[in-house]
């Protein structure tokens, strides 16, 4: 018992809305469940974890996550609860940001388990047709703090031993089934990666709504791989498999709309690349949560959260990846209107991008960062800029037109993106005709495709036709829109503007 209030358990608590004998009483009944009938748990023992830091023996922190997860809608792991021994009850320190003792979202003996529990949280929540809810999203300041830069540039080193399974830290997942660990070969890895390959491809065609639980899943399996300790050249490679994994999870989370689920997804993979050596990938992960801030309105905390991206990547970051973490920058700024640091940003992508000799093998994960990427980025940024400087419209319009002239691969999503860059720029530039041209060619996309980021998009452009509403083919077209998006209510639970 450490003496203080457990902070974290504090907060979820409030939102919960129990009180602490409800609390109790649920305890009880979800423990009997579960399969734990002689737990008894009161009011005081309640009391005594939200208000004196006291963190109960397994399963009951299992039990809480349980009973969190479904209350509020949205994965709660035993560390949102503050509820991990060796002091990690969730103090809040001088800045009122609650940090572990080791400064990173958790110790590195447990991200297979965290992994694991995440997963089979969120896949719960899938068979119960819940969606993740009201939880904020850490700002970019507080995932790049010092600890966490100390973190990302210190070298692991790979366990070989068996698990220790009276290890204080170990807890079976609450709610699903946990994967028997057991040794794996060369061959399952190799297939798990072609794996990986099959979600991206699937993903880049048709967004992330359609495959987001079968890649959840196939991660939750990953991690109870993890449990069991293989060489470290296997090991490695399965971390490594986790990190892709958990990428693409965050990632088709964030396409459908899932934000504070998504940051958790790429924080994981920061943990896994990490884990497995690989810093360029660890780096990758975090500049994938960079633009999920961009996205939601945050550039500032985009900024911050590239800056760990490029000095926690390490000297093997190759200049293609340098070039796409400054498009990444460029749009950030691009969204904070300083055009000039934009511009200055887009030409280092530039000449990096062009340097790339081709003498190494890019990473997997790099693979699909062609020319007319670099070329959609540029667009991005131009026609972000052109909301405050409308001159920008026009080289909006030169790399999209140079991006949708090389999309031939069935990156389906891809296209959608440049042809909204396109008809916004036209719009902004004063050219209707050409705007609904492309416009039209964007909506014909995007009932076939399940991301919600894509109508996100249309809607920035939509806002753009009501200066040409009076003229027939705007106003059908506006008409044609209005139908089409998705019906939403204001703003919804994730953060995400609706």
């Amino acid at each position: 018992m450490s003496g203080q209030p457990n902070t974290r358990l504090a907060d979820l608590f409030g939102l919960a809305g129990w009180s602490k004998g409800e609390l109790a009483r649920l305890v009880n009944k979800q423990a009997a469940a579960m399969g734990h009938p002689q737990l008894s748990t009161d009011t005081s023992r309640v009391r005594r974890w939200i208000d004196m830091g006291e963190i109960p023996r397994d399963p009951v922190p299992r039990v809480l996550a349980a009973l969190f997860t479904e209350r509020l809608g949205r994965v709660v792991t035993i560390e949102d609860l503050g509820l991990v021994r060796h002091g990690r009850t969730g103090k809040r320190q001088g800045d009122g940001n609650a940090e572990h003792p080791d400064g990173v979202p958790w110790a590195p003996e447990r991200t297979a388990a965290v992994l694991t529990e995440f997963t089979g949280m969120d896949l719960m929540l899938n068979r119960r047709g819940l969606v993740g809810a009201g939880a904020a999203l850490a700002a970019g300041s507080t995932l790049t703090s010092a600890a966490m830069y100390d973190w990302l540039h210190s070298d692991p080193t790979l366990k070989t031993d068996a698990p220790v399974l009276d290890d204080p830290l170990h807890a079976d997942p609450a709610g699903f089934d946990r994967y028997e660990a057991a040794p794996i070969g060369s061959q399952e890895i190799e297939e798990l990666e072609r794996s990986v390959e099959v979600f991206r491809a699937w993903d880049a065609a048709r967004g992330g709504g359609l495959q987001r639980k079968a890649v959840v899943g196939q991660l939750n399996e990953v991690g109870g791989m993890l449990a069991y300790h293989h060489p470290p050249h296997l090991q490695r490679r399965l971390w490594g498999v986790a990190a892709n994994l958990a990428v693409l999870a965050g990632w088709m989370s964030h396409d459908v709309g899932l934000e504070p689920t998504a940051q958790k997804y790429f924080v994981i993979a920061a943990h896994a690349a990490r884990e497995g050596g690989d810093r360029p990938r660890a780096g990758e992960a975090l500049s994938r949560a960079a633009r999920q801030m961009v996205h939601l309105g945050r550039p500032d905390d985009a900024l911050d959260l590239m800056k760990l991206a490029h000095s926690g990547s390490g000297e093997r970051l190759q200049p293609r990846t340098k070039a796409m973490f400054h498009t990444i920058e460029a749009w950030a700024q691009a969204a904070m209107g300083k055009g000039q640091a934009m511009r200055r940003t887009l030409g280092q992508a530039e000449d990096l991008f062009v340097s790339d000799r081709g003498d190494l093998e890019p990473p997997d994960w790099m693979q699909t960062f062609k020319d007319e990427d670099l070329y959609g980025m540029q667009a991005l940024a131009y026609r972000t800029l052109a909301e405050f400087d409308p001159g920008a419209a026009v080289h909006a319009q030169h790399y999209a037109d140079k991006a949708l002239a090389l999309r031939v691969d069935g990156r389906e999503r891809s296209k959608i993106f440049d042809h909204l860059s396109m008809a916004s720029a036209c719009f902004i530039a004063d050219d209707p005709e050409q705007a609904n041209r492309y416009a039209r060619l964007a909506l014909m996309s995007m009932g076939s495709n399940s991301s919600r980021r894509t109508w996100d998009r249309l809607r920035q452009m939509y806002r753009l036709t009501a200066e040409y509403s009076g003229c027939p083919k705007i106003h059908e077209l506006r008409e044609e829109i209005r139908l089409a998006l998705p019906k939403t209510k204001g703003r919804d639970d994730n953060g995400a503007q609706a």
